[in-house]
Formats: structure tokens, C-alpha cells, sequence
């Protein structure tokens, strides 16, 4: 943690890397993640914890699905720049950007980016905790 003022639009033009969140700061028990984003992620939920998503720069899409099969109960939400979202815990969700975007998450520490549950993972994604900046 750092007693200076942290620059969003610095520290994600330290990586490329998609779905590979990076943890700027830590508030609490909770990490601030940042990540950028571009096609599907993968269908998944985090059973003890809600999860927040800010977008910082294009659009992300968060398909959501209440258990059952594939798309029953489900509806998609879409975020622009400035919108927020939380994905209550145990929800599964599949979030998606056609164009890219650029998002900041809290969650708390130690909670993987793919959840407690998940689908089979294709080598695009990041299944860390978050990587320190």
C-alpha cells in the first residue's frame, strides 16, 4: 500500500495482458484490481462474496445466470464508462466486451478471478488472485 495517490491510467498502461487482473491497492480486507478486458471470460460465481465491477473505459457485458442450465433464469446487463454493478455472491455471471474495456473490481483478498466454480478455462484467462502492480 502507498500514501500516494495512485494513477488509474498509469498503472493499466503497465500491462497488456487481457483478463489478467492487477491489484493497485488493498482497502480493508478487499483488493482493488484493475484489468482490461475483450471477448468472454468464462461462466462462473463466487460462492461467499459479492463482486463489484466499475468500468473505466469502453462497455463490459455481464451475462447472469441463478443456477439451472445454461441461459435459464439469465439476463445480461450492460456497463458503459462510469457504471457500476455488483454480481451478488453465488450468481453466476460470464462477463464479455466485444470492443475492450478497462475495469476496476473489489473482491476480497485471496478471491480468484474465476470463482469458486467454474467452466473449463481456455488459455486467455488468468486464474490467479490478482497480480501485485
Amino acid at each position: 500500500m502507498t500514501d500516494e495517490p495512485i494513477s488509474l491510467r498509469a498503472a493499466l498502461a503497465r500491462f497488456d495482458r487481457l483478463w489478467s487482473p492487477r491489484i493497485v491497492t488493498r482497502v480493508n480486507d478487499y483488493d482493488v484490481r484493475i484489468a482490461k478486458v475483450a471477448g468472454e471470460h468464462v461462466w462462473h460465481a463466487h460462492a461467499d462474496t459479492d463482486e463489484f465491477f466499475l468500468v473505466l473505459e469502453g462497455e463490459l457485458t455481464i451475462a447472469l445466470r441463478d443456477g439451472g442450465a445454461a441461459g435459464a433464469g439469465g439476463r445480461a446487463v450492460t456497463l458503459a464508462a462510469g457504471e457500476v454493478f455488483v454480481v451478488p455472491r453465488g450468481m453466476e455471471h460470464k462477463p464479455s466486451s466485444a470492443a475492450g474495456a478497462s475495469i476496476l473490481m473489489f473482491e476480497p483478498t485471496g478471491t480468484l478471478s474465476v470463482g469458486d466454480r467454474h467452466d473449463e478455462l481456455p488459455g486467455h484467462l488468468d486464474a490467479t488472485t490478482g497480480h501485485r502492480l
